[in-house]
């Protein structure tokens, strides 16, 4: 009778234990990233690297389920089922991975439920009369041909918003190919600038073209009005949006309030808490240069030696204390 009654006790201890974990297991924010095929450089648009060091840096926070997909869009057609967020860094514009097949429409159902979407770097771009509309709505920005522009050039970011992806972000100057002059909705409605930066002149050096310059955006620079090259975004229906331009060059990795901002991004994507300080995590130049994509052209280490000889990554901002 005891043995059949501790039997009993721990089959139903096993069972509440199962229960609880089931639970915890099914509270958990889904975050999907999803990182596009190789593309550029060494050490440019490292789409796999830049998802996993993401997944690395939030492994320790609690009540988060963050899944990687590599190489393209999921195979698995559940892959977004039940997402909290979607993040995609990829090659954009008609090669962009949301505009295939379909895609859209799934996506669509996904945030009908609510869910974040966010894109990073080239994942922003998609053309005005495919995605164009539907990243409006999901994101509250896209870069726009003949509108928006994609020079390299250092920004000064001296100021953030009182948001919860600027928790804990200190001034920082960072040389990125940061795009700017987005389309935002009428009145930036709903529309929350995290990274903002006077562009310099030089960034108008080239002549008209898609990407590189147009009437609406020289008067823009002209005028040195704030270029918003990271934004949040509120979705009248719960769900949140996320733009980060920056990102064509990997080792900006290095840089802590860099990889702070977006690190806090996906938290709040998701309708996570953001820590009061931000998402602090250090990261090694090792892991960083880990899970880069097979390319031709110099090491990855040599690239990185001669960076550090012409300027540091982490750059504090002059004046700014």
């Amino acid at each position: 009778m005891r043995i059949s009654r501790f039997l009993s006790s721990f089959f139903l201890a096993a069972v509440m234990g199962a229960s609880l974990m089931t639970g915890l297991h099914a509270d958990a924010k889904k975050v999907v990233l999803i990182a596009g095929p190789p593309s550029h450089g060494v050490l440019q648009h490292e789409h796999k690297a830049g998802c996993m060091l993401i997944e690395y840096c939030l492994k320790d926070i609690e009540g988060l389920d963050v899944q990687v997909h590599t190489g393209g869009w999921p195979n698995d057609p559940k892959a977004l089922d039940g997402a909290d967020a979607v993040i995609i860094f990829c090659t954009g514009g008609d090669r962009h991975l949301a505009i295939q097949e379909g895609r859209l429409e799934q996506l669509q159902k996904v945030m009908d439920n609510g869910a974040g979407f966010g894109c990073l770097h080239y994942g922003v771009e998609v053309p005005k009369d495919k995605g164009g509309a539907e990243f409006l709505q999901w994101m509250g920005g896209y870069f726009e041909t003949h509108w928006s522009v994609n020079p390299h050039w250092t920004a000064e970011f001296k100021t953030f918003p009182d948001h919860p992806i600027a928790n804990g972000v200190k001034p920082f100057a960072v040389n990125d190919e940061w795009y700017f002059h987005m389309r935002f909705p009428e009145g930036m409605k709903g529309v929350t600038p995290i990274l903002s930066a006077v562009a310099p002149e030089k960034t108008m050096e080239r002549q008209d073209g898609p990407h590189s310059g147009n009437p609406a955006v020289r008067e823009a620079v002209a005028k040195g009005l704030p270029q918003h090259v990271a934004w949040a975004f509120e979705r009248p229906n719960g769900g949140r949006g996320f733009g980060f331009t920056g990102l064509h060059n990997h080792l900006n990795w290095r840089n802590p309030d860099f990889r702070k901002t977006i690190l806090n991004a996906v938290l709040w994507l998701a309708h996570a808490e953001v820590p009061e300080h931000g998402v602090d995590v250090a990261l090694t130049d090792a892991q960083i240069l880990t899970n880069l994509d097979q390319k031709r052209g110099k090491s990855p280490i040599d690239i990185l030696r001669e960076t550090q000889k012409q300027q540091p990554f982490i750059s504090p901002v002059q004046g700014v204390k």
